[in-house]
């Protein structure tokens, strides 16, 4: 039984005042201040470049005094002015009292010469940028009750500089540090890291690593005790992943061995085209863990069109040959009936299974949706119940209570991360025992992020592409610029006179709102959802977004597109109207699509040739990627066409370029990260810089994931429920709390 932890006294021990202030940074507890880390360091001797500051920033600045001025103003109050600078650029505080007395002990503070901390909001008087009544410390003060010589000695160390609020400067962050570490005992301070590795790295241990970082002598202490604390970090979440792995490997699971001469050698006899090496290699693995008696946990992620949906039906056929069935859970109808057409279409007659015509070893595949009508919706429960479909494919209608299988043996997850970890388990239970699950995604993942949500899944990369595939162009296209526009209609109908088709998406459905557009079926906002990191200007600003009604309208009036069908999709149209607007596409009935986001993943139109993009720069990188990925996968080239306003040399119009650049989705998906930053891989934010992992950064920190897993999976395969560290059990609950847990379950 592990004794009290200090770190878990509430701050409210601290005055009232403090905690209160430290409240709203969100630390209620002396382990949440001491792991609330400095975001840098100040060096005494090394001024701060003031030239980057802007108007409304809070800010703290280490700089020199150069004057300073004390006089009475026109109505007899104290004004004190004086300047500080960098050595090159400068700012002037500006500080008033009641009476000029009031303000002598500041000016004497305040002498020319003199180097500080000042922090306060920068705002501009005249042209001057200022710092009204900022917080002073300075250098070598005695204004905290120490003796000169500390101060001194306090004064020649890096100075952490912390996230703060106003009125609570980083100084006072600091002090209220000092009184919750000072008094620290190693002894009293469980450590999460096990000390046989801290020996064998020669990593300080947690109190030392704490002091080292708050309260360091030089850079290399606190390098020293961030490089311990990332370590930490590292280690608790992968050993969470391993002890979730051991977990499932200790399960039993019914072996699906390959058979003979079953559904999987017929399916594989009459494909038209050569599987890829990848797909060899990855269908061998996967074929491999089903033949065991513990259940498969796979990622299989791949570049757009490398063919995971082979892979992944060879995988079902297995299963089926084995006496099981597949279910294969997608995030929306569109992809779910996509999906089922797909593997009709690659089965032909083995998916006829009890109908005339179907083969001797025919299977059904069933389609499962909640707008489905009654009788169609019963016939496929029916099918799925008996067992006379091999292979279900649907979407949360699959969950209901009512939906039950005769021998689920396999669950295909496509789009893991629009599935809730309740959802997951409701289909995994439908099982007899528990079922082999392979988990797709269609966005090339970065090695790191792979490693570290992921971590608890064997991972499958495939990076080919299927011979006889053609390339794709890309190419950006001013939106102010009515030459180019033209031109991108022009091309359009160029590609749809030679029997091609052409995607054209827009990042809202209707003009009319201007926030809050439910356009994808999970009620999704697709601005929201568009990469924020763009910049977009201030709401007074902002250009009106393209929205699909609006632009299915304009061109269907447009002379160069005259005679040509124009249809729309998007997550409001009812069931029905999105099957009838998607064939009427793929037949050549309606050769223009106007959608939404809906066609981003899954959707496979062999004669799609182009993709026009308009307000490219609101989406981010890996998503313009899939939209990409939707033409040139038949035998012709495709054409990209990103409609942006961004102006050149903004971050957005940079982004598009580089797009435009490459075609490799895994070189595009670690620039994304390395943009957008990772943000929160154990809570719910998607992107942005706030995450629960404070140090730890997938974009930057392979290197100590990698070994962080090594000796997580070496301490699982000792004690799998990891026993033997109580205090690395107990920081895994409290790193993992809450919804936290949910979303790594989600991974």
């Amino acid at each position: 039984m592990l004794a009290a932890d200090p770190l878990t006294v509430p701050l409210t021990r601290l005055n009232a005042r403090t905690a209160k202030a430290l409240g709203k940074l969100g630390l209620e507890t002396s382990g949440d201040l001491l792991r609330h880390y400095p975001r840098r360091y100040a060096e005494p001797g090394t001024l701060t470049d003031m030239a980057s500051l802007r108007v409304g920033e809070h800010v703290t600045v280490v700089a020199e005094v150069v004057r300073s001025s004390l006089r009475p103003t026109a109505q007899g109050r104290g004004l004190l002015q004086s300047t500080i600078t960098d050595g090159h650029s400068r700012i002037e505080l500006t500080f008033f009292a009641s009476h000029v007395k009031k303000l002598e002990w500041r000016q004497g503070q305040l002498r020319p010469g003199r180097r500080g901390l000042f922090t306060g909001e920068v705002s501009l008087y005249r042209d001057t940028l200022q710092l009204m009544h900022p917080e002073c410390r300075l250098f070598g003060a005695d204004e905290d009750g120490h003796d000169e010589d500390e101060a001194l000695v306090e004064a020649g160390r890096p100075i952490p500089v912390y996230p703060a609020v106003a009125g609570f400067e980083s100084w006072k962050v600091a002090q209220a540090v000092r009184t919750v570490l000072d008094p620290l005992r190693e002894e009293d301070v469980p450590d999460p890291v096990p000390g046989h590795l801290l020996a064998r790295d020669g990593l300080p241990t947690l109190v030392e690593a704490l002091r080292l970082v708050h309260v360091p002598q030089d850079e290399a202490q606190w390098q020293r005790g961030r490089a311990r604390l990332r370590y930490e970090e590292a280690l608790v979440l992968q050993a969470e992943l391993a002890r979730r792995r051991a977990r499932v490997a200790r399960e039993e699971a019914v072996a699906r061995p390959r058979r003979a001469d079953g559904l999987l050698d017929a399916f594989d006899a009459r494909l038209p085209f050569t599987l890829t090496a990848g797909q060899r290699a990855v269908g061998e693995e996967v074929a491999a863990e089903l033949a065991a008696p513990r259940p498969m946990q796979r990622l299989l992620q791949g570049e757009v069109g490398s063919g995971k949906t082979v892979v992944a039906l060879r995988a079902m056929l297995q299963v089926v040959d084995a006496g099981g069935q597949a279910a294969l859970l997608a995030p929306t109808e569109v992809l779910a009936a996509q999906h089922a057409r797909t593997l009709r279409a690659l089965l032909g007659d083995l998916a006829d299974g009890g109908f005339l015509g179907g083969a001797t070893l025919a299977t059904r595949v069933a389609l499962l949706t909640g707008s489905l009508p009654v009788a169609a919706r019963r016939a496929a429960m029916l099918d799925a119940a008996s067992g006379a479909a091999g292979i279900v494919v649907g979407t949360h209608a699959l969950l209901s209570p009512d939906v039950q299988f005769a021998e689920l043996g396999l669950v295909v997850v496509d789009e893991q991360h629009r599935f809730g970890v309740e959802q997951r388990d409701a289909l995994r239970a439908k099982a007899g025992s528990t079922p082999h699950t392979l988990v797709m995604t269609a966005t090339p993942i970065p090695r790191t992020v792979a490693m570290t949500v992921f971590g608890d899944l064997e991972t499958s990369v495939l990076s080919e592409v299927p011979a006889g595939r053609q390339g794709i162009t890309t190419h950006t296209v001013p939106a102010d610029n009515p030459r180019w526009t033209d031109r991108t209609w022009q091309r359009v109908r160029e590609e749809v006179d030679g029997g091609g088709r052409a995607y054209v998406v827009c990042p809202r459905i209707d003009g009319d709102a201007t926030a809050g557009d439910p356009a994808d079926e999970d009620g999704t906002d697709l601005v929201a959802a568009a990469d924020p990191t763009v910049g977009a200007p201030d709401a007074g600003q902002r250009r009106p977004l393209r929205a699909v009604l609006d632009v299915a309208e304009e061109l269907r009036a447009r002379p160069d597109l005259a005679g040509i069908g124009i249809g729309v999709l998007h997550g409001r149209l009812a069931p029905e109207e999105k099957d009838r607007a998607f064939a009427a596409f793929g037949s050549g009935q309606t050769p223009v699509l106007v959608s939404t986001t809906v066609v981003e993943v899954g959707v496979d139109v062999p004669d799609a040739t182009v993709m026009v993009v308009l307000d490219a720069d609101r989406f981010g990188l890996s998503q313009l990627h899939q939209l990409r990925g939707r033409v040139g996968r038949g035998s012709r080239p495709g054409l990209c066409l990103l409609v942006s306003a961004a102006a050149q040399g903004t971050d957005a119009h940079t982004r598009l370029e580089t797009l435009a650049a490459t075609t490799d989705g895994f070189e595009l998906a670690a620039l994304d990260l390395e943009l957008r930053h990772e943000g929160d891989v154990l809570g719910a934010a998607q992107h942005g810089r706030g995450s629960s992992l404070r140090l730890l950064r997938v974009t930057r920190d392979a290197d100590v994931i990698a070994t962080a897993r090594t000796d997580a999976r070496a301490l699982v395969d000792q004690d799998a429920d990891l026993d033997a560290w109580p205090a690395l059990q107990a920081a895994i609950e409290a790193s993992l709390a809450g919804e936290r847990e949910e979303f790594l379950e989600r991974a």
